[in-house]
């Protein structure tokens, strides 16, 4: 049996035009979001081909505004969903795209102050296929990259394609100095390690839930959703991981042998070297130095503590 479409909340639709400030209508009373999906294209020896991808495109109902046009699933988000919530739903609605199919990277957010259109960018997680599933579409097919301007782009979807183009094969891996960083919280983290490196889990696993800022990254974009590796020492070991929800990804628990410092630039080194963005939590001034002589960012911990 294929898994439901997402329900959408209770309430009231976000369904309606806006009359922008910028003189023409948007849809959506409460913004709207769209799903963009990539996989890399696979190279003939059975490997990737590096730098190339391909994306999943809805033809839009003639009907539709700019109807003929192509672009990406989307639509209206509702009252008490939030944007990657709203571009999971629809993909599903509109394409047949499981929420379980995909792992969500990163967005990029057009604000006009009274409307806001996100585009969640996510990366396939398993070999799919996307199909009409409703009336607003045409066609849904994968598309190449370097093909998608050779057909007629919904405005918007062309203007931002861009920017768009710069978020698609990145991954966000954030590595957690989790010694360092509980230090920086004085929350009573020293009479039980274990236990405030549960809050710390937990905290990461919130944040990578709802993103975080770009800017505060260093990255493009608006906004980021990593995996996430927390090293732990001392007291502290012996903390299980989370597993990654529906369209996210886990948070993983790394024990460190000894002092946390050579784990964290040895985690930091692995996932660089799979071609992952690299950002290191920790005010550790040497730890900084050594992660980012070996390709990573360096963070404080204010960005991550609630």
């Amino acid at each position: 049996m294929p898994e439901p479409t997402p329900a959408r909340p209770s309430g009231h639709t976000g369904d309606g035009w806006v009359e922008c400030r910028c003189g023409a209508r948007h849809w959506g009373r409460y913004g709207a979001a769209g799903l963009l999906l990539w996989r890399r294209l696979p190279a003939q020896d059975g490997g990737e081909r590096a730098g190339s991808h391909e994306v999943v495109l809805q033809h839009r109902a003639t009907w539709s505004h700019h109807g003929g046009t192509w672009g990406v699933p989307g639509g209206a988000i509702d009252p008490g969903e939030t944007d990657v919530a709203a571009a999971l739903r629809e993909a599903c609605e509109e394409a047949g795209i499981l929420p379980a199919d995909v792992r969500v990277r990163a967005s990029h957010r057009l604000d006009h102050g009274d409307w806001t259109y996100t585009t969640v960018v996510a990366e396939a997680a398993a070999d799919l296929t996307p199909r009409v599933s409703d009336p607003e579409s045409l066609a849904v097919a994968w598309v190449e990259e370097e093909a998608v301007r050779e057909r007629p782009l919904l405005p918007a979807f062309a203007d931002a394609l861009p920017a768009l183009s710069g978020l698609l094969g990145r991954r966000l891996v954030l590595v957690v100095d989790g010694a360092n960083t509980m230090g920086a919280r004085p929350d009573g983290w020293w009479r039980d390690r274990a236990a405030a490196t549960v809050r710390l889990r937990d905290g990461l696993a919130a944040l990578a839930r709802d993103g975080l800022p770009a800017d505060g990254l260093g990255l493009p974009g608006h906004a980021w959703y990593p995996d996430v590796v927390l090293v732990a020492e001392g007291r502290a070991r012996g903390v299980p991981g989370l597993p990654g929800g529906s369209a996210l990804g886990a948070l993983t628990v790394v024990d460190a042998p000894g002092e946390g410092d050579e784990t964290i630039l040895a985690e930091a080194q692995r996932h660089v070297r799979q071609g992952a963005d690299v950002v290191v939590v920790t005010s550790d001034r040497e730890l900084r130095r050594r992660v980012e002589v070996a390709g990573a960012r360096t963070v404080g911990p204010r960005l991550v503590l609630r």
